[in-house]
């Protein structure tokens, strides 16, 4: 229920943000211009907040200092982009569409079960978990000391999820998952 939420919230932050934060300025052939793609995001990125009950804890704070200025995702580079204020504690986000968001802290997913089937990348546990209300899914680790949630949009590729699954094996060390 909470994890629907958060999907629900994250894809409602990032629709506004195509509807009225972005550069509308467009070129001759209707597509927007290409300055603003080439030199990075159009500003900073409104999230929602979201309890984040574990955000100033120092596994947290090691992750947040960790996360690249980059992401490449499909051979694409996401620029990591400045939150608006109030920004969520412990949050990063990549990219200007429809962004690669990072949030370090939060509870336990509830569709974190017994029977869950969860996917290892890179020496880390993940559990995926679609967004039913829109075109992007939320994966979230579950083997270190707090819960890490990478809500990445549709047809982004696996390279975030390699790069955040290895900064959390380099900043965090494994525990087991927690039902």
């Amino acid at each position: 229920m909470a994890a629907a939420g958060l999907a629900v919230a994250l894809a409602a932050g990032v629709g506004a943000i195509g509807l009225f934060g972005r550069d509308t300025g467009t070129d001759p052939a209707g597509g927007a211009q290409a300055d603003a793609d080439a030199t990075g995001p159009a500003g900073p990125l409104p999230l929602v907040s979201i309890p984040a009950p574990e955000s100033d804890s120092d596994a947290c704070r090691r992750m947040l200092e960790a996360v690249p200025d980059r992401l490449t995702s499909s051979g694409e580079q996401l620029q990591r982009r400045e939150l608006a204020e109030p920004a969520p504690p412990a949050t990063a986000a990549w990219g200007q569409d429809s962004p690669v968001v990072l949030r370090c802290g939060l509870d336990r997913p509830p569709e974190l079960k017994r029977t869950s089937t969860l996917r290892q990348i890179n020496e880390v546990q993940w559990l995926h978990v679609p967004d039913e209300a829109g075109p992007s899914a939320t994966w979230y680790v579950v083997d270190r000391p707090v819960f890490l949630a990478l809500t990445v949009p549709e047809g982004t590729g696996t390279g975030p999820l390699q790069r955040i699954s290895d900064l959390a094996d380099e900043t965090m060390k494994q525990v087991s998952p927690t039902f």
